[in-house]
């Protein structure tokens, strides 16, 4: 095999290397992004006790007839 042959596959190699590192930090990254968006979307942060007084009010009275 000649040498040059030689390099172009070890070039060729380390282009795929490269590039499938690269799009495995990608997702990684993008992964990471998404789980702190889906813990803010869904966090237990909402305060529900705002909600139960309204929940809780008293229902309004019938009319009289």
């Amino acid at each position: 095999m000649k040498q040059s042959t030689f390099v172009a596959l070890v070039l060729m190699l380390a282009a795929a290397v490269g590039a499938l590192t690269a799009a495995w930090l990608y997702i990684r990254r993008r992964e990471q992004e998404l789980d702190e968006y889906e813990q803010l979307l869904f966090s237990e942060d909402f305060d529900e006790e705002e909600e139960a007084p309204a929940e809780d009010a008293a229902p309004a009275e019938p009319e009289a007839e």
